[in-house]
């Protein structure tokens, strides 16, 4: 009898992981988000999106009550994530009532069942966060259904498809030298919500400098720009060439059919280490919602639980893990 009973509760236990989800939930509560529901979309092949969007939803719904929702790219044959795989990003139903999405893909292409899910939330008007290699999220066939949000869709229709027309920018290039020179946040802007708390050289990050077209589009409005630095390290020296005159924007707000947008390219899982990074992109959230009001300079940002990031890369990926094992 107790043989049975135990063979029984490995069924069920075995049942119940063969159902569970393919992306995590993390309820909301007291805070400034309260009411509001956050979906984080992941799915890159370098910058480690699987692991600075679980931490980054922790810190939301921990500290400031949103109820968030993180998508991930998942190999469906073994239900593990797998950002190399472009074509899956189950979950993103879930945008049907978000309040803001978070995205933080690189060339995606999803099959229209998925990618309409998205196109319905960018086309709402709701508010959008870009972080860094979402410039360049989709990357769909030619002549596809939603080819225009592809990073290089050069028609008048849609230049620059979803990175230019709604972030403010598509792919250019690296701007500092990838692997070999990092980056340094100074503040543009020291009035705006986005930077309270946030002083020159508080951001640091080993992600390198993007390269942007200057001016930005439309009434795209700059908060922080990116001193290249001579090195990896956060005490490094600023770069003194005509690359830092002027320094490239690495955040900047503007709004896409009425809704706020705020887009930065930095947001690498190692870059979330810097807590003026991770101030950034949660002040980002609140005003995104129109919370800015509740935006302090000591807003509580910390780690929730342990958070080792893997450095950026091809194939540095963890393997073997599930969205379950990063709550």
């Amino acid at each position: 009898m107790r043989q049975v009973l135990f063979s029984c509760l490995v069924w069920v236990g075995a049942l119940t992981v063969i159902a569970e989800d393919p992306w995590l939930e993390f309820d909301g509560g007291r805070g400034a988000g309260a009411g509001k529901h956050v979906v984080l979309v992941g799915g890159d092949e370098e910058y480690r999106s699987e692991e600075t969007l679980p931490q980054l939803a922790k810190i939301l719904s921990h500290h400031h009550g949103f109820q968030c929702t993180v998508i991930f790219a998942i190999d469906p044959k073994t239900g593990e994530i797998n950002p190399e795989r472009t074509d899956n990003l189950p979950g993103l139903h879930r945008l049907a009532d978000a309040d803001l999405m978070v995205i933080a893909s690189r060339f995606r292409a999803l099959p229209d069942d998925q990618m309409r899910h998205l196109v319905d939330y960018i086309e709402s008007g709701r508010p959008i966060i870009g972080l860094r290699t979402a410039t360049h999220a989709f990357n769909p066939a030619p002549g596809s259904t939603y080819a225009k949000y592809g990073w290089k869709h050069d028609g008048e229709d849609y230049p620059g498809g979803f990175g230019r027309q709604v972030l403010g920018e598509t792919w250019i290039a690296h701007h500092g030298k990838h692997k070999v020179e990092s980056t340094r946040g100074m503040v543009e802007d020291r009035t705006h919500p986005i930077a309270r708390g946030i002083n020159d050289g508080d951001m640091w990050g080993p992600s390198d400098v993007y390269r942007v077209r200057l001016p930005l589009p439309g009434d795209s409005h700059v908060i922080f720009r990116g001193a290249i630095l001579k090195g990896m390290n956060a005490t490094d020296d600023i770069v003194d060439d005509p690359r830092n005159q002027p320094m490239m924007p690495i955040g900047w707000t503007r709004t896409y059919r009425g809704g706020r947008v705020f887009t930065t390219t930095m947001g690498a899982a190692t870059d979330l280490a810097s807590e003026a990074v991770r101030r950034m992109i949660v002040n980002a959230t609140l005003w995104c919602v129109g919370r800015e009001a509740n935006i302090t300079d000591d807003l509580n940002v910390s780690i929730v639980g342990s958070y080792d990031p893997t450095p950026f890369g091809f194939g540095t990926h963890v393997r073997g893990k599930r969205p379950e094992d990063y709550r």
